[in-house]
């Protein structure tokens, strides 16, 4: 299974030889019955589902990358088999977008078994070929469009495939302030990590970073080289340059680039976050303890990262540094969406002291951080919905309600609910209830003004409304705990020391 440099010993994993081998056979063909004792020489038991063979499989994957840190992997493309297949093809949405293709999900399930066998095949032969993505464009609240890359199907099963096995090892080396994309880790954690981190630490300022087009510009080459530190299995890697060579497909003309993934595949997020585990949070880890005066924190997210600082001289040699750091595999900065701001407990008196108005602002994930003040008086980091995010989801509702301007009030009103709902299960959390509140009743007016010119002799008093909005819109209460209680149970520090 891995193979190390050093000790011949370690060459694979083995199968453990099964306990009393030579008293097996006399005792089990005269009792007939399921063997108690012993272990199986089959890579997975057949007694349960293929999701549970698939599950033991990649969980040994996962304790032999935990066992040995320094070794690398010469075999896991045997993994990638019709069981985990056929869990990847499970795990996929069933009304996506087709590829170049143009075959949906449903087509392919028609004569799955035939389809996932013949795939299994291709794969292990080394004739398995990725199509190009076919690109489409999605606008972004700042006006600016961002290209995704939507895969055709069964490219998406591979990769799926593949990076439930890679997981198995990158999660065990992966950084704690690494939550994009990772299995048990989201938004939200990430959010609570960077409220706990500048609650509890001498936080003075932040330093908002953002990586100029990430997905576009990072190094292919670099990208590979950083995989062979865990994998040696030559066909696992050929099987991640046939998705980078695989380019583009754009209005029919098929294009590529030396550089970058395409943003949207379902194997970008781990390539992205393996290039910066090895370009950048190895190195920030070791920057923390080398050279950092003060406390400091640190929380990423895809290729948005936000750090704090005590001291001011800490974050402005940190830039200058990670500036050098990434220009050598091929990253640069952004230079108007990287900023350092005065933010913390004392950044609104140490402000107006300098004569200066309220502490700046900077965003992160959808919201924007505040340095509030709690009703007792002492300092807190208030969350608000980004204003941009929320007026491109309103202009969105507005297109659709004019759609579905003359369906029927009631399908009008759940097709609402849902969207009133899916904002609050983001955006609900602890002193953010002015903005929730904010987008229902901008949704209110919205559903009124369409309703309105339905017809001259539509009753759409505000008394009626009101009932109707009472009925199917769902006013806003608070859904999130508050971080540091959250943060707490999900990384609870028995130690007296931290």
């Amino acid at each position: 299974m891995m193979n190390s440099p050093k000790k011949s010993d370690l060459a694979e994993v083995a199968v453990k030889p099964t306990n009393k081998a030579a008293l097996e056979a006399v005792a089990e063909s005269a009792e007939r019955r399921v063997r108690a004792e012993g272990n199986t020489s089959q890579q997975s038991t057949h007694r349960t589902q293929c999701r549970a063979r698939v599950s033991q499989a990649l969980e040994r994957v996962r304790q032999a990358a935990k066992a040995r840190k320094e070794e690398r992997f010469t075999a896991l493309l045997h993994h990638i088999n019709v069981d985990l297949l056929t869990t990847s093809f499970y795990a996929l949405k069933r009304w996506a977008a087709p590829g170049v293709d143009g075959v949906t999900w449903q087509d392919y399930e028609a004569d799955l078994e035939s389809n996932l066998i013949n795939l299994h095949a291709r794969v292990q032969r080394g004739t398995y070929r990725a199509l190009p993505s076919r690109r489409k464009n999605i606008p972004k609240p700042d006006g600016q469009v961002r290209a995704l890359g939507i895969a055709a199907l069964e490219d998406k099963i591979v990769q799926r495939a593949a990076v439930a096995v890679l997981s198995g090892i990158y999660e065990e080396d992966f950084l704690g302030f690494s939550y994009g994309f990772r299995p048990k880790r989201g938004q939200h954690d990430a959010l609570d990590a960077l409220c706990v981190g500048i609650d509890r630490k001498k936080v003075n300022w932040i330093l908002d970073v953002d990586i100029r087009s990430f997905f576009d510009l990072l190094s292919r080459d670099w990208l590979v080289r950083f995989l062979k530190h865990r994998i040696a299995d030559k066909r696992m890697i050929r099987l991640v340059r046939k998705w980078l060579q695989a380019g583009v497909l754009d209005e029919g003309v098929w294009t590529d680039s030396e550089t970058g993934v395409p943003q949207g595949a379902t194997a970008s997020p781990l390539l992205a976050n393996v290039y910066l585990h090895y370009s950048f949070d190895l190195w920030v880890h070791q920057w923390r303890k080398r050279h950092a005066r003060g406390d400091m924190v640190v929380v990423r997210f895809a290729d948005d990262t936000v750090l704090g600082f005590q001291h001011k001289a800490d974050a402005e040699r940190f830039l200058t540094d990670m500036r050098e750091r990434l220009q050598r595999f091929s990253l640069s900065l952004h230079p108007d969406k990287t900023r350092l701001v005065e933010f913390g407990r004392f950044a609104a008196s140490n402000r107006e002291q300098r004569g200066l108005g309220k502490p700046e602002t900077f965003t992160f994930l959808g919201f924007t951080f505040i340095c509030g003040k709690a009703r007792a008086g002492h300092f807190f980091v208030q969350r608000s919905t980004r204003r941009d995010r929320m007026q491109a989801t309103l202009r969105r509702v507005k297109e659709e309600l004019r759609k579905r301007k003359h369906h029927a009030t009631s399908q009008q009103g759940r097709w609402l609910k849902q969207i009133v709902q899916g904002f609050y299960a983001y955006h609900a959390v602890p002193g953010n209830g002015r903005a929730t509140a904010a987008f229902r009743f901008h949704v209110s007016t919205l559903w009124w003004n369409v309703l309105a010119r339905r017809s001259q002799r539509e009753n759409t008093t505000w008394n009626r409304m009101e009932r109707l909005f009472n009925q199917w819109l769902p006013r806003p209460r608070t859904l999130h705990p508050w971080p540091r209680e959250r943060f707490d149970v999900r990384h609870p520090r028995w130690e007296p020391s931290a």
